[in-house]
């Protein structure tokens, strides 16, 4: 199979410095009659933060951003010129793909994930890329070894001949170790003079049934460095109490749930209260468990059956969202993923 290049994303500006552990990380997915979904699609994230995306259908590079958007309008020219010209590289990898598999029509996808990251206490870094086809493992790159390796023995033509690529093993190697983390560093150092956004939560206590925990859960807030817990009669609850994952909202704010096992009888006769604190911002969110602060339709049958089949709907949402970027982040790739730079070059792969 003959090589391609793809030109990755020249963003490296200023981002919150909030998290111990930042990372940089570029997506690119690329479709086959796959309809009503775009046919290519890029999107850059700092921190699992969306900042910048391009698709086929609009062919326009757009900043997510504030900080982003302050860039000049001939960066952002050049950089809808650059994925214009991995569309059209993705478009004829996946007729390769096709042609060496004997497929001659149905949906395809072909994804690429790499960036980096790096922790700020242990200095610690980490390069990562991966290549997906149909949902599958192909590639992924070893920084042990510096090479790519086949995830599956169907991509072992492909294993071989980017390893045979001197330039291209030399390129990602750089990459890797250099380039993707000086542009990490120097977001980090610019975002410690740059006014940080915060966003304060909104704070509900939520519960199926009187028999069911009883969840406090925060949603809406910015940035994700957050702290909730219970307290019962003022000191820090642990028992019974299981906390959930920090997860992403579609406006890339961040909500987090926290379920506490309680009888009414304990509750009433006792004072719990859920504390919410958020990085950056120094006011605790309180919400005081009471009969009136519940949030609940158990009491009418006929309503519960619609609020039990919403709840579910937001759990399968969310669960699903999870696996997909899970997967994408450190195992592989999903068939139908949506799913960050520097200015230095091109991506060879």
């Amino acid at each position: 199979m003959r090589g391609f290049m793809l030109m990755f994303m020249g963003i490296c500006h200023i981002y919150e410095a909030f998290a111990v552990t930042h990372s940089l990380k570029h997506f690119y997915t690329a479709s086959s009659e796959f309809h009503n979904f775009p046919e290519f699609m890029v999107v850059g994230k700092v921190d699992d933060v969306q900042m910048v995306h391009y698709d086929s259908n609009f062919q326009k590079a757009v900043p997510e951003q504030d900080w982003v958007k302050q860039t000049d309008a001939e960066f952002w020219e050049k950089e809808k010129e650059n994925f214009f010209y991995s569309q059209q590289s993705f478009k004829a990898e996946i007729a390769t793909l096709k042609q060496h598999f004997n497929q001659s029509g149905g949906v395809h996808i072909l994804q690429y994930m790499y960036g980096c990251s790096r922790d700020y206490e242990t200095e610690q870094t980490e390069g990562f890329g991966q290549l997906g086809y149909n949902g599958e493992n192909f590639l992924e790159y070893d920084m042990k070894t510096l090479t790519w390796k086949s995830r599956k023995q169907q991509a072992n033509f492909m294993q071989d001949e980017w390893n045979s690529d001197i330039s291209r093993l030399g390129f990602w190697k750089i990459y890797f170790s250099q380039t993707c983390i000086d542009c990490l560093k120097k977001q980090v150092e610019n975002g410690k003079t740059t006014p940080k956004r915060t966003v304060p939560p909104s704070v509900s206590l939520l519960q199926k049934t009187p028999s069911s925990p009883v969840t406090c859960h925060a949603t809406g807030f910015y940035p994700s460095g957050v702290m909730v817990f219970w307290q019962k009669d003022g000191q820090d609850h642990h028992e019974d109490v299981e906390h959930g994952e920090i997860l992403f909202n579609d406006d890339e704010t961040f909500q987090k749930s926290i379920h506490l096992t309680v009888t009414p009888e304990e509750w009433k006769n006792n004072k719990y209260q859920c504390v919410v604190q958020v990085t950056g911002i120094k006011e605790d969110f309180i919400k005081v468990l009471t009969e009136s602060e519940i949030q609940t339709n158990w009491d009418d049958p006929r309503s519960n059956i619609g609020v039990v089949v919403t709840l579910l709907l937001v759990v399968v949402v969310v669960v699903v969202g999870v696996v997909i970027w899970k997967k994408k982040s450190k195992k592989g790739f999903v068939p139908a993923s949506t799913s960050d730079s520097d200015n230095s070059g091109k991506v060879l792969l």
